[in-house]
């Protein structure tokens, strides 16, 4: 029987409370592989909603799922972008699953399905932004499956997709800007995690400073408006150990912070209340 794992990420901490459609509550799935019961040669549900998709599948040698909301629909040229993606990340899963299950038959090993999900969530969306965020969880082997976090943002004037970190005039600037909250945010995390005071640098193992630009940066909104919100997702291993699992962290747009925003795009941003 197969197994899914569920795992959580709260793009909510991005949102003012009761602006997001119910589409917008995160509830990615990562599927980990079990073979403990045959399966189907292949069985697949593909299902939309309002322009959104979910495919969820599986074969002999793989679970395959990916989701996007109802939001990506209202866009043709992202909708576009994100159904290529599906058979792109199909056809990759597909081709080494084929070539893990092969390697495993041939050294007498037991082979375990491969997987991979992608799930992506509405973080806001504005007037002229869709902002989005994902959770990419992946299993080819090991002990667990991973998941790491992933961001699109587009541009609806433009309809064009951008990155971010390139609204802003200077990725270390907005790092130094962001960093010494973030840090101590992370640190909080870290404590009440593990139980006990984190002393940072002081030599153990996850207990640095982290740079917060160098993970998935997502731009958040309070009021359906404009970006006054700065969200940073921490895949594990990063921050802490795997048992620990993700941390996130949500950064109020301060002046110090519009004053890095590039002039084309200072209307869309305004300083948190």
């Amino acid at each position: 029987m197969r197994t899914i794992v569920s795992l959580l990420v709260s793009a909510a901490l991005l949102s003012g409370c009761g602006q997001q459609k119910a589409e917008q509550e995160r509830g990615d799935p990562v599927a980990a592989a079990d073979t403990s019961a045959p399966v189907p040669a292949a069985t697949a549900s593909p299902r939309a909603s309002a322009g959104g998709r979910d495919v969820d599948e599986e074969t002999p040698l793989y679970v395959f799922a990916y989701a996007y909301p109802w939001a990506v629909g209202t866009i043709p040229a992202l909708k576009d972008r994100l159904d290529a993606e599906v058979e792109t990340q199909r056809g990759e899963l597909a081709a080494a699953a084929k070539a893990g299950s092969d390697e495993a038959k041939a050294s007498d090993f037991p082979y375990n399905k491969y997987s991979r999900s992608t799930g992506w969530k509405v973080v806001t969306d504005l007037p002229g932004w869709l902002s989005l965020s994902a959770r990419v969880g992946s299993f080819e082997g090991g002990a667990h499956p991973n998941y790491w976090f992933n961001a699109l943002l587009w541009d609806r004037k433009a309809d064009a997709e951008r990155k971010a970190l390139d609204l802003f005039t200077s990725k270390a600037a907005l790092s130094a800007a962001l960093r010494p909250e973030f840090c101590a945010a992370i640190d909080r995390q870290r404590s009440k995690k593990r139980g006990e005071p984190v002393t940072r640098d002081g030599g153990a193992p996850f207990s640095e400073c982290l740079d917060p630009v160098a993970y998935t940066v997502i731009l958040g909104s309070s009021n359906g408006q404009a970006f006054d919100r700065i969200g940073v997702l921490v895949p594990p291993y990063e921050a802490g150990p795997y048992v620990e699992g993700e941390y996130e962290v949500t950064l109020p747009v301060t002046a110090k912070v519009l004053g890095l925003i590039r002039p084309e795009f200072r209307d869309s941003f305004a300083a948190a209340r």
